[in-house]
């Protein structure tokens, strides 16, 4: 019954957002912009329940039209590469834009662009996917309209946590690409590890992609870790995705790491 309700709600805000799409906000001439990609748990699957369906004071979310709107949930509803938008649900990039704004008193602007059960491999510069290129022109977009851009949060590797070494020279490789074409060698990117339990079927399970996700300041300069440490599950152990609870806690780690970047501006 519960879940009816969530539903319908849902489909009720689904119409309001249609017709918000097409009236471009009020918007700060100037704001601090973060950009949220990645598969699914960026995307977000938790339950989107009617406590976190507010509309977020202070955030401004990249809309389809290319404008700035109010920031309402799921956060993914205009990400050019995801999937059915039934799919998109609760991910980290809420939380953290509360936090940001409840610690910076800054107006905070977000492009989330990310897409369930993509490999890095997509994401790759030159990929025939084409979600880096997506990700690089919604950035330039929210930048042309006064977005001053403070760092890239991604959320990624459930598609990739088999070959960790692997997955590293690609990071290296994707952040570097996304900073040159950028033109900020020195932009901050902020990872999160994947789930902790073990939902891989292999004897190590997720532990060594997350152990080389917690070193990636070391080979990754101006770069931090989100853990994922005591994350609940949203169904159960054989599902990698995080729950609503989990997600908010994920956001606000996220926060935690991005501030320390600025915080003697």
């Amino acid at each position: 019954m519960l879940r009816s309700i969530y539903l319908l709600s849902f489909l009720l805000l689904q119409s309001l957002f249609a017709f918000a799409g097409n009236v471009k906000e009020s918007v700060p001439s100037s704001f601090d912009l973060y950009v949220c990609i990645g598969q699914s748990n960026m995307a977000g699957r938790a339950t989107l329940t009617p406590e976190v369906m507010d509309t977020l004071q202070n955030v401004y979310l990249l809309n389809d039209k290319g404008n700035f709107e109010p920031a309402v949930n799921p956060l993914n509803r205009y990400s050019t590469v995801r999937k059915d938008l039934s799919m998109q649900r609760l991910g980290p990039a809420y939380g953290f834009a509360k936090e940001m704004v409840r610690q910076t008193k800054r107006p905070v602007g977000l492009v989330v662009n990310a897409r369930g059960g993509s490999s890095i491999n997509s994401w790759l510069k030159g990929r025939k996917d084409g979600y880096y290129e997506e990700a690089l022109s919604r950035i330039r977009i929210a930048m042309k309209q006064g977005g001053v851009l403070k760092a890239i949060l991604w959320h990624q590797g459930e598609a990739d946590c088999s070959n960790p070494e692997a997955y590293k020279q690609k990071l290296i490789s994707l952040v570097k690409d996304l900073r040159e074409d950028l033109d900020m060698p020195d932009l901050p990117v902020v990872v999160g590890q994947i789930s902790q339990w073990n939902w891989t079927k292999r004897e190590a399970g997720t532990a060594p992609f997350n152990q080389m996700i917690k070193k990636v300041s070391s080979f990754i300069p101006y770069s931090d870790w989100v853990s994922s440490k005591g994350l609940g599950w949203y169904k159960d152990e054989k599902d990698p995705h995080f729950n609503t609870e989990a997600q908010l806690l994920l956001g606000k780690r996220y926060a935690k790491k991005v501030l320390k970047f600025y915080k003697h501006q």
